[in-house]
């Protein structure tokens, strides 16, 4: 079994979360008492947070590839950055450190292409840094997906869920249904699936609240490493 080295702590809730599917699906393969090899370096969230809303992206790039040398330097065979926002800075990562990283896109894509091939157009949920830029959306284009946003009012509420409520551990059953009519609107403009692209939506939607595939990045994020570190397959 190879160590699976994390950055967390953005936000820690979502952090749980990579801990707790990690460690089942390890379990559920290997059976008996085995449960995942792994270290994690968790981040301070409130300086970044801050520092991506002031769209100081210089500063963000180091602190991520100073805590991915960290989380290298403990051991970890492969890394896995525990938010779709910081994939921003996924190529900057992966040039300063010596071990794979797990890019939380791809793996999304290639799990759409196995699970439901038919659906090539999908909808994109997340932060307004993962919905509005383009490293993400070209990530996922690049695997042959369309992707489509919501429009600028829907990305605000998307947006404030997440950063007033969700990384705070706040679940409302308001704010979901709230969430659940923006992906209405994804759906009839076209959208054949639904991705929820930050860590943190899944304490919120689930399989089965929309009417088309769910798409959940921190399960497959999660899952995608376990492959890795039992040597099911290598990640590209």
């Amino acid at each position: 079994m190879k160590i699976i080295g994390l950055i967390g702590g953005m936000s820690w809730e979502s952090s749980a979360e990579y801990y707790r599917i990690l460690n089942e699906e390890t379990k559920k393969r290997l059976g008996d008492l085995h449960s995942a090899e792994l270290v994690m370096y968790s981040v301070d969230f409130e300086p970044i947070e801050r520092l991506q809303h002031l769209g100081d992206w210089q500063a963000l790039s180091g602190m991520m590839i100073t805590a991915a040398q960290r989380v290298e330097g403990a051991g970890a065979q492969v890394l896995l950055v525990c938010t779709n926002t910081m994939h921003k800075f996924a190529d900057e990562i992966q040039a300063n450190i010596h071990i794979p990283l797990l890019h939380i896109a791809d793996a999304t894509a290639l799990a759409i292409a196995a699970r439901q091939p038919e659906v090539k157009t999908v909808g994109l949920l997340g932060t307004r840094f993962t919905m509005e830029q383009s490293f993400y959306k070209d990530r996922l284009g690049a695997h042959g997906l369309e992707v489509i946003v919501p429009e600028l009012a829907d990305r605000q509420i998307v947006h404030d869920i997440i950063y007033h409520e969700l990384v705070l551990g706040i679940v409302r059953e308001e704010s979901k249904r709230s969430m659940l009519q923006v992906v209405q609107r994804l759906v009839q403009a076209g959208a054949q699936g639904i991705i929820l692209g930050c860590t943190e939506i899944p304490l919120l939607i689930h399989e089965g609240d929309a009417p088309v595939p769910v798409f959940d990045t921190t399960r497959i994020h999660a899952e995608k490493a376990v492959d890795f570190a039992l040597d099911v397959e290598t990640p590209d």
